[in-house]
């Protein structure tokens, strides 16, 4: 997989998982939360519901006067939780390979105070 597909599924997986936790979500409150412009949140959405995964309902008529719902649908549950496990992989691996430099880099630090007496205002290496 590609970094831009990478990107591009985290960026479903993250619709997804707002518009599943708040079917009234706005697309400026979508943008906001994801860190994106509007433009390219309305995109994601367009591409979305083209594929079948949301529906948009408009509500202007209700009384609550929420401009739109957008809802999962079947496919879009089965497909959130694909790019939930992936997604979850993913971090996984990112993860193990943090915790692997981290390690690294504890153990070049404690090479280094262990190679090196202060005295006063002087190192010296042993």
């Amino acid at each position: 997989m590609t970094r831009t597909q990478q990107i591009q599924d985290d960026m479903h997986y993250r619709v997804l998982a707002l518009v599943e936790a708040n079917p009234a979500i706005t697309q400026r409150a979508l943008a906001e939360a994801l860190g994106v412009s509007l433009g390219r949140v309305n995109y994601g959405l367009r591409a979305l519901i083209e594929k079948g995964l949301i529906k948009a309902h408009n509500f202007k008529q209700s009384e609550t006067k929420l401009p739109y719902a957008y809802l999962l649908t079947p496919s879009g549950v089965m497909e959130k939780s694909a790019l939930t496990k992936a997604f979850l992989a993913r971090k996984m691996e990112e993860f193990d390979a943090l915790k692997a430099e981290i390690e690294a880099l504890q153990g070049q630090v404690g090479d280094a105070r262990r190679s090196t007496v202060v005295h006063g205002n002087k190192h010296y290496h042993q």
